[in-house]
């Protein structure tokens, strides 16, 4: 299956067509049906899915739809604030795993939150979720019982029941009831051990292989145990890449990097610079000049290609300068992100690598 470009935000809306909800178009493609469930598997980039075809039998047996793409900056929070909007990161505002906390010198950290930001403000946005449930669907989400109140999960999923869950036999039980219990639904759920190994031990090892194995084998058994009548659609948030050591470049060695600057956020592979007032177009040229080929570096009003057109409300949390890493580079700052040093497996960028996504249609 081929679909125009289309990116993430549109794979909910597609599946929202798909189960015939007015209002919804499914610009995907998807089969027609009643009941639908939607597994993400966190960092599951399509490269690596076909890179690594004969570990993952299963999944690599199953249609994909083509030509889809994660937002940028492709990482999670980002992601999955798309996914479940259907609004590009311009919009909803969610700008990165970090982002600036407008008028201030913090940042948000996207996914373990701040007690003083409230999600239904921060992304003030209806879920793609939550209209579907006010049309009839009958919607729930499974996922990590951890998560349940989370600022993520209020932000991206909020407005229908949520099942907790803490293990992917208690998530195929809690799956396979949820889309039963009506005639017409729609189960959202999610799996995160490639992502969490991918960082921890890189794409490029062992662990991550024997997790892409496990989590091929759990999807399988939930196609198994799904009426058949069900279609099981598996996509992920975002690909990822490993980062060597010469490919590590610390901010905190280049103090000249920061001048003129207020706020570095963002990660690794995408920063978000935040500048003095009028002082972008120096900040920039300094960046580009310091970094060269390794970057791709744009000032925030030449980004909305990235970003889709920037909401004036969100304006201050991207970056007056933002630095997309591109090969296998990323850009440290280890006096604020200390914890990434510690990584091997990174996304974020705008490379197909992190951007590719698989929407597999299981059924």
């Amino acid at each position: 299956m081929t679909a125009p470009h289309a990116g993430i935000h549109e794979v909910m809306t597609s599946v929202g067509g798909a189960l015939g909800v007015p209002g919804f178009t499914d610009v995907l493609g998807l089969p027609e049906s009643r009941r639908y469930v939607v597994l993400l598997i966190d960092g599951l980039g399509l490269d690596l899915l076909r890179e690594h075809a004969e570990l993952a039998p299963f999944l690599s047996s199953c249609l994909n739809v083509e030509n889809v793409l994660a937002g940028i900056p492709s990482t999670t929070s980002v992601s999955l604030t798309s996914l479940g909007t259907g609004l590009r990161p311009g919009q909803h505002g969610m700008s990165g795993y970090t982002c600036r906390i407008p008028g201030t010198s913090r940042f948000l950290n996207t996914l373990k939150w701040d007690d003083r930001i409230v999600p239904e403000q921060w992304q003030p946005h209806p879920t793609v979720l939550s209209r579907l449930a006010d049309e009839g669907v009958a919607v729930t989400v499974v996922n990590d019982a951890r998560f349940e109140l989370s600022g993520l999960t209020r932000v991206s999923q909020r407005g229908v029941p949520f099942v907790g869950v803490r293990h992917a036999w208690d998530r195929l039980t809690a799956v396979v009831e949820a889309v039963e219990r009506d005639d017409r639904a729609l189960v959202y759920a999610y799996e995160s051990a490639v992502d969490h190994t991918g960082h921890g031990s890189g794409v490029d090892s062992d662990e991550w292989r024997k997790a892409l194995v496990e989590v091929d084998r759990d999807v399988a058994d939930l196609r198994a145990a799904l009426p058949p009548d069900v279609v099981l659609l598996v996509t992920a948030d975002h690909g990822m890449v490993d980062v060597p050591t010469d490919g590590r470049f610390d901010l905190v060695d280049h103090p000249k990097l920061r001048d003129d600057v207020v706020l570095v956020a963002g990660e690794a592979r995408f920063r978000h610079v935040h500048t003095r007032s009028g002082a972008e177009a120096k900040v920039a040229a300094r960046w580009r000049s310091a970094l060269g080929d390794r970057v791709e570096v744009r000032l925030r009003d030449e980004a909305e290609e990235w970003f889709g057109p920037i909401d004036p409300t969100v304006r201050g949390r991207f970056g007056d300068v933002v630095v997309a890493a591109l090969d296998d580079f990323a850009v440290f700052a280890s006096d604020a992100f200390s914890v990434e040093l510690l990584l091997r497996g990174f996304h974020g960028s705008i490379t197909a690598r992190e951007r590719r996504i698989p929407v597999l249609v299981a059924g």
